[in-house]
């Protein structure tokens, strides 16, 4: 009998990672919903067919993220996906106005979380066949994109959430780099809508989610140190 593939999601009782939970539980696998408030995140699971399991999960606490290793370790002795979804926007501050208390209040989530994630996990991940990491970034953390006229990611202006996003993609370059025998990617989701940005994407979470379980999904010989959205590759 094939043994299900367990994969972890961070950040993942609405929005993007909740979509992403449900069509990675829609596919037979064995899916751990991580929330920092465990009853959202149980409300949430309540909703969903197939075999989905709330993890209490906050990114920012050494010891949350120990205890959530501790409990995947005794369910399942292994991880075969992890999804660093979890992310915020930052504070509401003008880039001229962003001191370094606004950028680790951001940073504190949407970088040292998928690193602490990541390392905490490997052990667990190295224990599956063919290992997979999805970085949720933005075309946001995109120079190539910030910089031009043409594209949505060049109206918005701040230090906080794009300087972000652009150190988690040379974090998962290098850690792709650091770990050739796994797959480790960064997923731009687009301009989707969410609460993150007001519900103002124009795309939906089923869209946004594309491109995430499709890194989630990829095969053993697929690409790896890359960022792509739905379409296929982003530019650094």
């Amino acid at each position: 009998m094939t043994e299900t593939t367990i994969a972890l999601v961070t950040g993942a009782n609405k929005g993007i990672g909740f979509a992403t939970v449900r069509r990675l539980a829609d596919r037979g696998w064995t899916v751990l919903l991580g929330a920092r408030d465990a009853e959202r995140g149980a409300a949430a699971a309540e909703t969903l067919h197939g075999d989905v399991t709330v993890l209490p999960l906050d990114v920012t606490s050494d010891e949350s993220v120990a205890a959530a290793v501790k409990e995947v370790e005794s369910r399942y002795g292994r991880l075969e996906v992890l999804v660093n979804n979890a992310g915020i926007i930052g504070p509401p501050v003008a880039a001229l106005d962003t001191g370094a208390e606004e950028l680790l209040a951001c940073y504190a989530t949407n970088v040292f979380g998928p690193v602490r994630m990541t390392r905490a996990f490997l052990p667990l991940l190295r224990r599956s066949a063919a290992p997979r990491i999805v970085m949720v970034s933005s075309g946001m953390g995109s120079i190539t994109l910030t910089g031009d006229p043409a594209r949505v990611e060049s109206t918005f202006v701040a230090l906080t959430y794009p300087s972000s996003k652009a150190a988690l993609n040379m974090i998962t370059s290098q850690y792709a780099r650091a770990l050739p025998e796994f797959r480790i990617n960064a997923a731009d989701p687009g301009y989707t809508a969410t609460d993150l940005n007001g519900n103002s994407g124009f795309q939906t979470v089923e869209e946004g989610s594309d491109v995430i379980v499709a890194l989630a999904t990829v095969a053993p010989d697929g690409p790896t140190g890359a960022f792509f959205d739905r379409s296929g590759p982003v530019p650094w």
